[in-house]
């Protein structure tokens, strides 16, 4: 009998620059665009981290939704105002090399199928050049979403994905990229009645997706940058999901995880139901969408009023919440992953995106020990899952030793 030997493997720990969208100040990064990357790259060291996920966003003078409409404020930390050339990929790679760092992946979360044909134009020109950035960065993969044309139904926008999405997708084959997917609804994106608002929210889309780029020639360029928040928003639990992309052959479509809690209020819950808010939300008066942009974030009630995003480890331990798919169970999200996922663990990036409102302070100093308590717990869960999936699925079965227990299970009701 062959002993299999104890050898755990962890997964790389990474931070969305947007928890600090504003760690440089203004008038410094405006003029001095790659400051900005140098100064959170300083930053992520200090906070023990392996890399960072460098975010890209429209500069405010740019974008078309004002920031005081949206529920969590983007950093564009990667200013592409002016093309990335390979000056400035130079100074980055001297900033990483000191503080022995690595770029996870870039972000750019925008709708790219919006409805106004220059709107959308506007994204997809920006989109490219965060593919151009990532490649003279040396980076292998971008991480976004897909987005919904509010004039069309579901099926129909599944005809403007091949139309409009996949062309993206074959601009990221030809620079050796993959384009990984987040799947948050994005419900407060409009002050329509729509709560779907990114086509990929859910493991039957993301399926009815990859099979539309596997026609076009393009499916190895489009997977999932896995987010459990937005399951428990959903009703989901991880292990259910992971289980079902087993059954169905698409095991393989998680490339990365977005380190992200939601914690369910019952409450509102029991108020208005896992659809969230549909009416008197503030977002519209007079019988239309207001014209105050501020009052625009308030559609975000059809989220908000049943769930509040949590930073990793801000969330009490607790058991019944786990079972009931009101919080996330950090430790089965872990061991689910290793078990029922195609996974290179090692190469695999848990990247912690801090979106809890009552932290999301622009204070280094205050933010810093917020930040290090959660990645250190996001990294010892995740050792923790690595050491009881290389004991139980590894070291015991090599010599037919039996596991106790059952474990949580998936499609339990």
């Amino acid at each position: 009998m062959e002993i299999k030997q104890f050898e755990p493997r962890f997964m790389q720990i990474s931070v969305l620059t947007a928890a600090l969208q504003e760690l440089t100040p203004r008038e410094i990064r405006d003029a001095d665009p790659d400051r900005a990357i140098e100064e959170w790259v300083e930053f992520a060291s200090e906070l023990e981290v392996q890399n960072i996920q460098l975010s890209a966003a429209l500069h405010p003078t740019e974008s078309d939704i004002p920031a005081e409409a949206m529920l969590d404020p983007v950093a564009n930390t990667l200013d592409l105002r002016q093309p990335f050339n390979k000056q400035r990929a130079e100074r980055v790679h001297s900033a990483l090399k000191q503080h022995r760092l690595g770029i996870s992946d870039l972000a750019y979360f925008d709708n790219m199928l919006h409805h106004d044909s220059g709107v959308r134009k506007k994204k997809h020109d920006f989109m490219l050049r965060v593919f151009d950035a990532a490649v003279l960065l040396g980076v292998d993969a971008v991480c976004g979403f897909v987005g919904r044309n509010q004039t069309l139904s579901m099926d129909q926008n599944l005809l403007d994905f091949v139309e409009h999405f996949i062309p993206l997708l074959k601009e990221a084959k030809a620079r050796g990229l993959v384009y990984r997917v987040e799947q948050c609804p994005m419900p407060g994106w409009t002050t329509g009645d729509n709560f779907h608002n990114n086509l990929a929210y859910t493991p039957g889309a993301w399926i009815a997706l990859h099979r539309l780029c596997e026609r076009a020639g393009v499916g190895d360029q489009f997977r999932i940058h896995y987010d459990p928040s937005h399951a428990i928003l959903m009703g989901q639990d991880t292990r259910s999901i992971f289980q079902y992309l087993k059954d169905e052959g698409y095991d393989f479509l998680i490339g990365g995880f977005h380190v992200k809690g939601q914690v369910i209020d019952a409450r509102g819950v029991s108020a208005w139901g896992y659809g969230g808010q549909t009416m008197e939300r503030g977002d519209w008066t007079g019988g239309k969408p207001s014209d105050d942009p501020a009052d625009h974030a308030k559609a975000w009630l059809k989220q908000t009023v049943l769930a509040e995003h949590e930073l990793p480890g801000t969330a009490r331990h607790d058991p019944l919440a786990y079972l009931q798919n009101r919080t996330v169970d950090w430790l089965d999200h872990q061991l689910a992953a290793r078990e029922l996922l195609a996974l290179d663990v090692a190469n695999t990036h848990l990247v912690i995106e801090h979106e809890y409102p009552p932290a999301r302070v622009q204070d280094k100093e205050k933010l810093k020990p917020v930040l290090k308590g959660s990645i250190a717990f996001t990294r010892k869960i995740d050792e923790a899952a690595a050491c009881l999936f290389a004991l139980q699925s590894e070291v015991l079965p090599a010599q037919g030793i039996p596991v106790q227990g059952k474990g949580r299970e998936a499609y339990r009701s």
